[in-house]
């Protein structure tokens, strides 16, 4: 098996420091780091990749890599380069990365290193369920195309001068470190999926912890200043998190944390799959499918269900274990979410209201980060919004998709942002999600 590391961990860049602290290339500081900082996060995110990957490498290369073909997931050698082209996509092959937002999304590129490139990876042309059959190339050559283009990376990052360290130079290194990290995420959550057993510290890194119930937090009426400033020197901003505007938001009372798997069985324990009542139309017809497809009566990948403890018995990649009634309950689709506020007289927060709570109630105890959490909210564009040059990344999902907010257990810090929107379709239960509620 080919090694999980890049070599020569820290790059040969002019006046790149030999080690740099995790907690500056694994942390929200990312999405204004110069190129110094942005060439070692950009070998972290790889190494993390390659490493996630090894999982798939241990469990799957006996059997070709075949994966059941799932709407949800992709074929994680074609993932494994997809991470690759994206990144060769943006910045080497990209006559226009200097120009940042300004560039040209279809203007003509250089050719690829790998001539198949863009007939394997673009993820834009190449449609999901072709994924399967295409003659992709061995690990090994993808692999090594990781290495190849990531090496051309870094060598262009080094070559912009320390006068040239504007947003706009360095935003394509930005959204491929992202990018990488959105996918690496995507590793974790197939995994699951597939059930594929991780290695010991990846398993405890990726299981979230108990914590105490704290009581309900009321938040006070304000005027807030919703989305992301995209002025010079503000650093990288996805696109739908422009552009600022300003939004009333009357006093609200939030829940400190997520609701756990204790507050989450006694719904279940109250007939809660079962009460049409309590059900928006959609998840009532989404259940209905479930039921009848699977028996679905609680959420994915749950197997038993205590009632007097609060704790679920839950297939956590590929082995059952004991979840206790204090962790997060997670992996229920935005359905399920919405039923549960409706049984216990409480709503989903409005993403406004989650983002006044992070960003004011830490100190009172509004914790977050530990699962993605479902919003009431919508997918849509803020007034202003302009799509950046990587068209498919928001504009495509307005209007289908529901907000979630926060992060995962499985999520790199530097994404952890509380102005971050990730949106999925109302019935995804694969990711880590959950769900905290609001008074009505």
């Amino acid at each position: 098996m080919a090694s999980d590391s890049i070599p020569n961990a820290s790059p040969a860049l002019p006046g790149s420091p030999s080690t740099a602290s995790p907690d500056l290339i694994d942390s929200t500081l990312m999405r204004k780091g110069g190129r110094e900082l942005l060439s070692l996060a950009l070998i972290d995110a790889r190494n993390h990749t390659l490493h996630l990957f090894s999982q798939f490498q241990n469990a799957l290369e006996g059997v070709n890599f075949e994966v059941p073909q799932l709407a949800t997931v992709n074929p994680p050698v074609w993932e494994l380069g997809h991470v690759g082209w994206f990144q060769e996509w943006w910045i080497s092959r990209n006559l226009q990365r200097a120009l940042g937002t300004r560039c040209e999304p279809d203007h003509a590129r250089l050719a690829s290193l790998e001539p198949n490139a863009d007939r394997w990876w673009d993820s834009g042309q190449v449609a999901h369920d072709t994924r399967w059959s295409l003659a992709l190339p061995d690990v090994g050559s993808s692999r090594a195309y990781l290495l190849d283009t990531l090496e051309s990376t870094l060598d262009l990052l080094g070559k912009i001068g320390n006068q040239d360290e504007s947003d706009d130079a360095l935003y394509f290194y930005r959204l491929c470190l992202f990018h990488e990290d959105m996918h690496g995420e995507a590793f974790a959550y197939t995994a699951q999926t597939l059930g594929l057993p991780l290695d010991k510290p990846l398993r405890a890194a990726f299981t979230p912890p108990p914590v105490a119930v704290r009581e309900p937090l009321l938040i006070p009426a304000t005027v807030w200043q919703m989305g992301s400033a995209a002025s010079t020197g503000a650093g990288f901003v996805f696109d739908n998190e422009k552009a600022v505007h300003a939004l009333r938001v009357p006093e609200f009372e939030i829940d400190a944390q997520p609701v756990t798997w204790a507050q989450y069985v006694e719904f279940v324990g109250d007939g809660g799959y079962d009460r049409q009542e309590l059900w928006h139309p959609g998840g009532w017809e989404w259940l209905q499918i479930a039921a009848r497809g699977e028996g679905r009566r609680g959420p994915r990948y749950v197997e038993q269900i205590s009632l007097g403890s609060g704790a679920v018995l839950q297939t956590r990649f590929g082995q059952p274990v004991r979840m206790q009634g204090g962790q997060p309950a997670m992996h229920m689709t935005w359905w399920e979410a919405d039923a549960w506020c409706r049984w216990a007289g409480r709503r989903l927060p409005a993403e406004v209201e989650w983002e006044v709570a992070a960003h004011t109630a830490a100190r009172r105890g509004f914790r977050w980060g530990d699962v993605w959490e479902w919003m009431g909210t919508t997918f849509r564009p803020y007034p202003g919004f302009a799509a950046d040059p990587y068209l498919a990344y928001s504009q495509p999902w307005f209007g289908s998709h529901k907000v979630l907010r926060g992060a995962s257990f499985a999520t790199r810090a530097r994404l952890k942002h509380p102005k971050y929107r990730n949106f999925y379709l109302p019935e995804r239960d694969d990711i880590f999600c959950g769900f905290r509620s609001c008074s009505p």
